[in-house]
């Protein structure tokens, strides 16, 4: 039996059965998260909305989250994680259901920032869940696992769930299919999920919360415009607020954000393996899903499926991770993923040219197998906060990973568009800035120009491949710097299984 924080029991059998409902949770706002990427095209058509609009469709929901997952996790250990996490179901599926009146873009803008808000209280709810339900640190490791699995699984699915919507129905498909979803889950969370609660979360800190979300805000926002004057002083806004709510946490006896758990070596090292892990991800799976659909040809449906790699490896190796934590250590199998990560990454950079799916493929099996690692940095995160803090490690883990996305297609996404335009030479007569925009507006005015369009078509496609492989190379060694890290700070006799 666990013996939760409000004194209540909960049985072997329905603690388990409460993961089932985290995980599913999980598994959907992920999935919807990677379904909108598929969506947009349709989106477009229908709303017609200008560059920036478009813009902040993509942007308004990782905004909302990166902005709220401070203070809606220090909020639910104050209010109650169960009540957080069941009212952001009814938020997410509120906004889903909206989504029929939406007229406009601005319309959808302020819904997919609900939506954010919505995956805000659900995301760390799950996790700080997670830490309370299962005090046994086997039986913990072992969840999280199932938990890393889950989040894996729902960005592989996303994509193929999008693509089979938007054959059958209108756009409008890829929100609805939230709806009856979020309606189980609220049923069952009521019925399975115990409440769980700081119980002595001391006095709430109005400043820190704007300043939380005040400077997460312009974070995101300046790394996603850093090209740009306005990104420029998002970031320099952003160190001045978010530096005053460090100092200010850090002196506080009750902070909004325990940013003294990264005095845990182990801790930090579980934050460096997500925030890495991360970066390079988002900025990979973005690039590969273009590849295959304007370099190969693929349909979304069928990149969808041919992404499954990924997921396929995670799936089986997240699970797995904490039994093989216990033969060989916890250090090695945290740093040994990244190190497999890099790998897949490196594979991509190495495999013979011209690239084809076969090698692709390969790179994301060992891309997913190293992914397994994630869930002892999770297990190392959770175990290394007591209970009562146990928002806080979550608003941590997944800040890391909000923050890594944004970073990895910044960052990476920019060396490969600069690669890519390093690479064109583009042809008198057409339009340079389109043409070194996008492989996108390259391959659109290869069709505009007809019969002269095709070597610049051939080209271009050349050039994004490079680009490609050029970033995997990145990738890899990213990971390899962070798995170094990793080992260095994870101390050699960590046990998951001696952490309470």
């Amino acid at each position: 039996m666990t013996q939760l924080q409000d004194g209540g029991l909960l049985s072997r059998r329905r603690r388990w059965a409460a993961l089932a409902v985290l995980s599913v949770s999980l598994l959907l706002v992920v999935m919807d998260m990677t379904i909108l990427n598929v969506a947009l095209p349709s989106i477009s058509e229908d709303l017609r909305p200008d560059a920036i609009e478009l813009l902040w469709m993509v942007d308004a929901y990782s905004l909302a989250v990166s902005g709220l997952l401070v203070t809606v996790s220090a909020l639910g250990d104050r209010w109650g994680r169960r009540k957080m996490l069941i009212s952001g179901f009814a938020l997410f599926g509120a906004a889903s259901v909206a989504v029929v009146w939406a007229r406009d873009p601005a319309a959808l803008i302020a819904l997919r920032a609900l939506l954010g808000v919505g995956g805000a209280m659900i995301m760390p709810s799950t996790l700080s869940m997670i830490r309370t339900l299962f005090t046994d640190p086997r039986e913990r490791a072992t969840a999280l696992g199932i938990w890393s699995a889950m989040a894996a699984l729902g960005a592989a699915l996303g994509p193929i769930l999008g693509g089979l919507l938007l054959e059958a129905f209108s756009w409008h498909a890829a929100f609805l299919v939230n709806v009856p979803v979020m309606a189980l889950a609220i049923v069952a969370g009521l019925m399975l999920l115990p409440e769980s609660r700081n119980p002595n979360p001391g006095r709430w800190d109005a400043l820190g919360t704007l300043l939380s979300i005040a400077g997460m805000v312009a974070l995101v926002y300046g790394v996603k415009h850093a090209g740009d004057a306005g990104g420029w002083v998002a970031l320099a806004s952003a160190a001045v607020l978010l530096g005053w709510f460090v100092r200010r946490c850090l002196t506080r006896k009750d902070p909004l954000l325990e940013i003294r758990l990264f005095g845990s070596p182990s801790f930090s090292a579980g934050t460096v393996a997500a925030l890495t892990t991360s970066i390079a991800m988002a900025a990979m799976m973005l690039l590969l899903a273009q590849w295959m659909q304007l370099v190969q040809g693929y349909s979304p449906l069928e990149t969808g499926v041919r992404m499954l790699p990924t997921a396929f490896g995670a799936f089986v190796l997240s699970p797995l991770a904490p039994a093989l934590a216990a033969r060989i250590g916890a250090r090695t199998v945290l740093a040994g993923g990244l190190l497999v990560a890099g790998a897949g990454f490196l594979v991509l950079f190495v495999a013979p040219s011209p690239l084809g799916y076969g090698a692709v493929a390969l790179a994301l099996l060992l891309v997913g197998a190293g992914m397994g690692s994630l869930a002892i940095a999770s297990a190392v995160i959770m175990a290394g906060s007591p209970p009562e803090k146990a928002g806080s490690a979550a608003a941590i883990e997944e800040t890391s990973y909000e923050l890594g996305g944004t970073l990895g297609v910044a960052v990476l996404g920019s060396l490969a568009t600069a690669f890519y335009r390093s690479r064109l030479t583009v042809p008198e007569g057409m339009p340079a800035q389109a043409v070194e925009e996008s492989l996108g507006s390259a391959l659109e005015a290869a069709r505009e120009a007809g019969a002269a369009g095709a070597e610049l078509a051939r080209q271009a496609q050349t050039a994004f491949t490079d680009s490609l492989a050029v970033t995997g190379a990145a990738g890899a060694a990213l990971m390899l710097v962070a798995g170094v890290a990793v080992w260095w700070l994870t101390p050699r006799a960590l046990s998951l299984t001696e952490h309470r």
